[in-house]
């Protein structure tokens, strides 16, 4: 495989203003986004933040920045910033009664209680809680096996619906551990190298890349593409403004994705437009796939969806132009349908010949064979410390809930997100005691029924939290804050991770001086591991370099340092097409796809092992007025949720006074027409509601959404409120009418955007 590569006369990484302004070329993390790493040109003076600006010379972004970054200043220098670790007494939960203490003690606080849980309770009695990371690398997740040396790591959020499904849909039937739409991220000359074509369409699913850049994909990358030719077809229930520039529009009724997605198969097959060599040479199942998805002709399909049946039929007859693309996002995730739908679309993307070829789908490296376990390979062969797993006899042993979904062990070495909820309130099969926390406001985004998790959190012994400010979750529940660095102020890496091969490995410097008392996420776990495993010799333990090394050595070919990288900022991976007929997706180095077939398996034999429908199909959502018209009568609407706004990320950067001034309020966008039946006028409070609890959000009437669906936005709280009542959390947060434990099949999925609801005046 191709090394790490660096441009030839990039700037350095310093340059020095007359007046003393020192230019800092760095990457972004930690405002969201994920590992996408944004080039930044980073004005700091006597260790002060003056201004930053977009890298024109990053190879991706090419200076261009999103209002989180240009505001970066506000949020680095906020009033409301946790300086200093505090602590409360644990009956004071929930009440705005902190105490200033040091690092020393509060670090000590937290060893003496997790060793006092494991000695009286075990080591299954102590969980480790990640959001989305602030440190930009995967190590994030793998330090608490590390350090706490437990297998009851917690991602709270219902069905694993945050790119997990996606990515079991592409390990179980292509072996892969991602695949992206090729954007050209690897090569030095991005689109003009000649080795890569332009797709002729890229179909986008659930996803609105401009405003969410997730999983490594440069939003605006689209918009490159679209300049050089490119055509969209859009999968969305609202129209969004890349719907509004696509060649189609397929506007589907929310949760109805599996069945458009096997019209479109429908579509291909009957038509005879799929690539017969392809399929003949390099697919497993096609005869099966093609028998069921007769299930699926499109006049029944535009029944289901709502979506006319020529432009399904016009939409497959597009994509079937080589080359052609696919980028699917967070909506995939979020259905009780996702395994189904991953399955579906990317076997339409197969069939077609579109995979891992210059402008086709993308695929990444995997990490290791699709049946994993032993803890997922520990993370994918980014191997646990001795003092952790493997000191507690954890090394192949599940965490809580894989017993009923042991489709898990096979993705993710995390809890079952909804089972850890039944775990925490029933304290069986074991009860936890002790959590640490990092950056993961869980009570505001995005766990259903959060009341439910605020009552569990606080049975716990002892919580502690790291985070930047105070959220809903660290008042109502923690009993020691960490004061977290943000991404400006400490040393770390990213890697985007389009296809999970870097297309690019991104330096993250600390390039001011820190506010207040903050340590780095990084920083807070090594200290912590010092005091856990005091005897510990490992040298990639440390200081962060040191360990910020380690992690780089096992990445794939990089053959890098991070003072290296921190030099040259950024260094490239150049893209190796079909890999399958090199040797290069299998362990054994023979040609072909990394199942157990070797090919593309359109029928699943990692999914009949599971005990699941080794083809695609389709499921009704259980709450859709097909499947409950009782609740229809008194719900007649259907309420979707997450879609992305420029101005946060999930539930981050409400306190930021220009990102509000741009979106003030959590607003629910409504068809004029149904506002109008409503008595709803633009921008009055309304409460959405349903069987399950309500929200009161701030109407905005537009033609977007369809007159019987209303978009909500989701991740709100308002720090400006008391911090005794939550910030109001339970007044605006739509999490609280999705319902617990409705996941789709193996635990993955739920009802996140295919709700009921009812509006009425606040």
């Amino acid at each position: 495989m191709p090394k790490l590569t660096f441009r030839e006369n990039a700037t350095a990484a310093v340059t020095r203003l007359e007046d003393g302004t020192e230019i800092h070329r760095t990457c972004s993390a930690g405002l969201g986004c994920h590992n996408l790493g944004c080039g930044l040109k980073v004005y700091v003076k006597d260790g002060k933040l003056k201004k930053i600006e977009g890298d024109p010379e990053h190879p991706i972004t090419n200076g261009r920045l999103c209002v989180r970054c240009l505001t970066a200043k506000e949020y680095v220098y906020h009033t409301d910033r946790i300086l200093y670790p505090q602590k409360r007494k644990r009956e004071n939960r929930g009440k705005d009664i902190w105490e200033r203490i040091s690092w020393d003690e509060a670090l000590d606080t937290i060893v003496a209680q997790y060793k006092k849980t494991v000695a009286e309770h075990g080591i299954d009695a102590v969980t480790v809680w990640s959001g989305t990371g602030r440190e930009c690398g995967m190590y994030v997740f793998q330090l608490a096996n590390d350090v706490f040396g437990t297998v009851q790591t917690v991602h709270p959020n219902s069905g694993w619906s945050c790119i997990v499904p996606r990515m079991a849909s592409m390990l179980w039937t292509m072996g892969s551990s991602y695949i992206e739409a090729d954007n050209a991220i690897g090569f030095l000359d991005r689109y003009d190298d000649p080795r890569w074509q332009c797709p002729k369409y890229m179909l986008v699913w659930g996803r609105d890349p401009l405003r969410s850049n997730a999983d490594g994909l440069f939003g605006h990358s689209l918009i490159d593409m679209m300049k050089r030719g490119m055509k969209l077809i859009v999968a969305d229930p609202r129209a969004n403004w890349l719907a509004t520039r696509a060649e189609h529009h397929l506007q589907l009724r929310p949760g109805t994705d599996g069945a458009l997605a096997l019209g479109l198969l429908n579509v291909v097959i009957e038509e005879n437009l799929y690539d017969h060599d392809f399929v003949d040479c390099w697919t497993y199942g096609f005869d099966e796939l093609a028998e069921r998805v007769k299930d699926y002709p499109v006049e029944k399909v535009s029944d289901i969806t709502g979506v006319a049946a020529e432009d399904i039929r016009a939409a497959a007859r597009c994509l079937a132009q080589s080359p052609s693309t696919l980028s699917m996002g967070l909506a995939v995730d979020q259905n009780p349908n996702t395994l189904q739908i991953g399955h579906a679309l990317l076997s339409l993307f197969a069939i077609l010949g579109h995979m891992d070829v210059p402008g086709g789908c993308f695929m990444g490296l995997p990490p290791t064979f699709a049946g994993m376990s032993e803890n997922v390979v520990a993370m994918a062969n980014n191997d646990a410390e001795p003092e952790g797993l493997a000191l507690y006899g954890n090394l192949g042993k599940n965490p809580v809930g894989h017993d009923r979904f042991p489709a898990m062990s096979r993705i993710v070495n995390t809890t079952h997100p909804d089972s850890t909820l039944d775990t925490l309130e029933t304290g069986l099969p074991v009860r936890f005691r002790f959590a640490f926390i990092q950056n993961h406001n869980a009570i505001a985004c995005m766990v259903p029924q959060p009341k439910r998790w605020m009552e569990a959190l606080r049975k716990l012994d002892f919580v502690a939290i790291a985070d930047v400010f105070m959220t809903p979750t660290i008042m109502a529940a923690a009993d020691i804050v960490l004061p977290a660095a943000t991404f400006l102020e400490k040393s770390a890496y990213c890697s985007n991770n389009n296809a999970s091969q870097p297309g690019q490995l991104g330096a993250i410097r600390q390039v001011i001086d820190r506010v207040g008392e903050a340590k780095s996420d990084l920083e807070m776990m090594l200290e912590l591991h010092e005091r856990i495993y005091p005897n510990s010799k490992k040298p990639e333990w440390a200081n962060p370099e040191a360990y910020i090394d380690g992690q780089l050595a096992k990445i794939r070919d990089a053959n890098v340092t991070f003072d290296v990288l921190q030099e040259h900022v950024i260094g490239q991976y150049e893209i190796e097409y079909k890999k399958y007929e090199k040797g290069l997706l299998r362990g054994d180095g023979t040609p072909g796809f990394n199942t157990p077939t070797g090919r593309i398996e359109l029928y699943s034999t990692v999914f009949a092992e599971l005990g699941e429908d080794p083809l695609p199909y389709y499921i009704e959502p259980k709450f859709s007025a097909i499947s409950r018209p009782d609740l229809a009568l008194e719900y007649p609407l259907t309420m979707t949720s997450g879609a992305r706004r420029f101005t946060s990320f999930h539930s981050e950067n409400r306190q930021i006074n220009t990102l509000r001034e741009i979106h003030k309020w959590p607003v629910v966008q409504i068809n004029p027409i149904t506002a109008a039946a409503h008595g709803i006028t633009n921008g009055s409070w309304t409460w959405v509601e349903n069987q399950y609890g309500r929200a009161r959000l701030v109407a905005e009437l537009t033609p977007i959404v369809k007159e019987d669906v209303v978009n909500c936005d989701h991740g709100w709280w308002l720090p400006e409120s008391d911090a005794e009542d939550l910030y109001d959390v339970w007044q605006v947060g739509i999490n609280q009418l999705v319902p617990h434990e409705e996941n789709g099949p193996l635990g993955f999925g739920t009802h996140y955007k295919c709700m009921p609801c009812k509006l009425y005046r606040a």
